[in-house]
């Protein structure tokens, strides 16, 4: 192959790969460092994205606690009895800037009607950039100030557990994960994947 076939065949090869780059950071902004969907999860994978489970064969989500971007302290379960829906986000993530509106949206909506709505807010270097988020996008639901991750360590390998950033999870009122989403997601998606879990009785 000659030197100039061999540098256009690398620029096409660099090409691709920063169209595939681009794709992935479009889509999500990181991978989280736990696995799941497998095992016994018993999940449907949705067309629009999201991952449900049946009511019966729900595994538990863990309990949550720690300080808040806020500085208040905050556990789930204090909200057992509740629907509660987790959102793990990052100031430095464009697709989170892109969702947080809707959060504020529809949790403005179902507050009273026994739904609650906790961030996870993750590798930001200090609480500075968080509490500029919250205030941009009018963020009024607490969340966790996790910069290393742990928040989302707990969940347990073999669970629908947030794997990316963001990833939202709707938890029932039994304490357990009814579904769960790997992407930013619209304002009708979000009340899709609450709904049902909230008619729930």
């Amino acid at each position: 192959m000659s030197a100039v076939r061999r540098a256009r065949s690398r620029t096409a090869s660099l090409a691709l790969t920063s169209v595939a780059a681009a794709a992935l950071t479009l889509s999500a902004c990181s991978s989280g460092g736990t696995s799941g969907g497998g095992g016994d999860t018993h999940f449907v994978a949705g067309g629009n994205g999201v991952d449900t489970v049946k009511r019966g064969e729900r595994a538990a989500a863990p309990t949550l606690s720690g300080a808040t971007v806020d500085g208040e302290q905050l556990s789930t379960a204090d909200f057992k009895g509740k629907v509660l829906v987790v959102n793990v986000w990052g100031s430095w993530c464009p697709p989170c800037r892109a969702e947080a509106k809707n959060f504020q949206t529809v949790h403005s909506d179902l507050k009273d009607q026994g739904v609650q709505f906790v961030g996870i807010n993750t590798r930001d270097t200090s609480t500075t950039p968080a509490k500029a988020f919250e205030k941009e996008f009018g963020v009024t639901y607490p969340s966790l100030y996790d910069p290393t991750g742990k928040q989302m360590l707990r969940f347990g390998k073999g669970t629908l557990n947030p794997q990316a950033i963001p990833s939202t999870l709707v938890i029932d009122r039994d304490g357990r994960i009814a579904a769960r989403a790997l992407m930013p997601l619209g304002e009708d998606t979000l009340r899709d994947m609450i709904k049902p879990v909230l008619a729930e009785k």
